[in-house]
């Protein structure tokens, strides 16, 4: 079999050190699995405009069209505020999702057993959460046109982004969300604010025709995305599948992974429609950014991105076993204690990047199937 194509953008700050942990668990699927992957590195971000001018080159964006999959650190920090706006690392980010047509985010957010207590709500509210937030990415606020900011007559200045979605875009995203549920609990609460913008009438409308027409034999229900806000923090629990545009799915995915413990347990997956060759483009990342801050002291958490990886072993790769084998060493590290600084108990061992990394590739081989 053709090794897979992974191209892995570590990014900016913390992005670089946790993907070094990342290569050690590829370097054991090769050594222990006999797996062999063609990778390649590319820029992205800060790095890539201190280095070509640009948060996004060319051939990082050629590379990524040609790759099976990309598996991205972080981007961003204060080095690069005053960069003009369409320069700033984040634009790197949005346009290779666009330029990709990455329209469906996953954003699975689940609570380890042995952190049950590192969340900041009670343990009978988060025990045993699993919540898959999928949020539409290439529409919305983010992209819709008019925007920018104009002088008027005055002199006075006026900022303009628009809400918009078509049918297409509400029903393709739908279809993830549905097809999704079917392999989980069968519902999907569909988020919106259909009592105030007309866009989000016409999401809850599609989102109805689409489940009546095709899916059935998956429940359907709709919240206000105020109202999602309070009960993920309310009762989590009663969300299975949750599906909504990308302005809302970016604060409602950030608030669920508080419920996790930290942002640095979660992954994500991007996803493109099949071409006519069935290849699904793809990109996966942690949620969390590249907290500058704390880049280059070794003790960022990288659990995520790792945890993205066995996204991508499972989403991209079809590669089952060793995605719930990464998942299963990631379980046993924490129940044994191990802790970075971000999810640090009383009574836990607190260990560095480096050395959270090495425990997940020593437990791989005591769960290796």
């Amino acid at each position: 079999m053709a090794a897979k194509k992974l191209l892995i953008l570590p990014g900016d700050g913390i992005g670089a050190e946790a993907m070094v942990q990342v290569r050690r668990i590829i370097d054991w699927l090769s050594k222990k699995r006999g797996i062999e992957f063609d990778i390649s590195e590319g820029l992205i971000g800060g790095c890539a405009y201190d280095a070509c001018g640009t948060p996004l080159p060319e051939q990082t964006l050629i590379d990524a069209m040609a790759a099976d999959a990309v598996l991205l650190g972080a981007v961003g920090g204060p080095k690069w505020d005053d960069l003009p706006f369409d320069k700033k690392p984040e634009r790197g980010l949005l346009g290779i999702r666009k330029e990709m047509g990455l329209f469906a985010n996953l954003r699975p957010a689940v609570v380890f057993d042995a952190l049950v207590d590192a969340s900041t709500l009670k343990a009978e509210i988060v025990s045993g959460l699993d919540i898959m937030i999928v949020r539409e990415l290439t529409g919305g606020l983010y992209f819709g046109e008019p925007r920018g900011i104009e002088t008027l007559p005055d002199g006075s200045r006026r900022g303009v982004n628009t809400l918009v979605y078509t049918t297409e875009e509400i029903r393709r995203i739908g279809r993830v969300a549905f097809d999704l549920a079917r392999k989980r609990n069968r519902r999907v609460c569909s988020v919106d604010k259909a009592n105030v913008l007309e866009c989000t009438v016409l999401w809850r409308e599609e989102m109805i025709k689409l489940q009546q027409s095709d899916y059935p034999d998956v429940e359907l229900t709709h919240m206000y995305v105020d109202n999602a806000a309070m009960q993920l923090v309310r009762n989590p629990k009663q969300f299975d599948v949750m599906v909504t545009e990308n302005t809302f799915g970016d604060i409602l995915s950030d608030c669920a992974s508080m419920l996790t413990g930290s942002l640095g347990m979660l992954p994500s997956a991007s996803l493109g429609a099949p071409d006519a060759t069935g290849k699904v483009r793809a990109l996966y990342e942690p949620i969390h950014g590249s907290a500058p801050d704390i880049a280059g002291k070794d003790i960022a958490n990288p659990l995520a991105t790792i945890l993205s990886f066995a996204m991508c072993l499972r989403y991209s790769f079809d590669m089952v076993s060793e995605a719930d084998q990464i998942e299963a060493a990631v379980r046993g590290v924490l129940k044994g204690g191990l802790r970075t600084a971000d999810i640090m108990q009383p009574g836990k061992a607190k260990v560095s990047t480096t050395v959270m990394g090495e425990a997940i590739v020593r437990e791989m081989d005591k769960v290796q199937a």
